[in-house]
């Protein structure tokens, strides 16, 4: 009995080695993803809104409300939503919106860097927030003059806000953004 274990034993072992041998396993080399989105190249905006600034011309820009837009990047699936408002004596209220909009992200962001923005010549102020972490929102930032006008802007990915996969288009658009800021100006 104990020979016909061993024989049996001994048959299923080789017939193991016999069948799972098959070509020899070759690693992998080690790669990264690459993104390769084109040089930004930015064309002026202009309509009757009392203000213009400069875009990404490969971005879709399209009018939503009165002097609110969204500017739609299709192969990145993101869009930065532009809101204008006046400013009626109302300063500090839209000041405290635009700061409570930034910071509702705080649960899933790992750090807010504020960026503050002073333009005395252009008579534009703001303050540029830059979201890391799986926030909804990577960046955000409102623009005012402090008397007349008061300009928002976030960008929305269309997709799970997985902060290293998106992170690249992220900092893209960021770039974006900030030239969006920095070069408006008022009517």
């Amino acid at each position: 009995m104990l020979k016909k274990i061993v024989a049996f034993s001994a048959i299923i072992a080789v017939s193991l080695l016999v069948f799972s041998c098959k070509d020899d396993v070759l690693p992998k080399p080690s790669s990264y993803l690459r993104l390769d989105y084109p040089e930004a190249k930015y064309v002026n905006f202009e309509n009757e809104c009392p203000f213009a600034f400069e875009m990404n011309s490969d971005a879709v820009i399209k009018k939503e409300t009165d002097c609110g837009f969204t500017i739609t990047y299709p192969k990145m699936k993101a869009t930065i939503f532009l809101t204008y408002k006046p400013v009626t004596k109302n300063i500090n209220e839209l000041l405290r919106d635009a700061q409570k909009l930034t910071f509702e992200h705080v649960i899933k962001a790992d750090d807010i860097l504020e960026q503050p923005y002073l333009n005395p010549d252009k008579k534009v102020y703001g303050m540029f927030y830059q979201v890391e972490g799986n926030a909804a929102t990577n960046s955000q930032f409102y623009a005012t003059d402090s008397t007349r006008h008061f300009v928002t802007g976030s960008v929305y990915f269309y997709a799970k806000p997985n902060y290293d996969s998106i992170m690249p288009a992220a900092s893209y658009i960021k770039n974006d953004m900030q030239r969006l800021m920095e070069t408006l100006k008022w009517k």
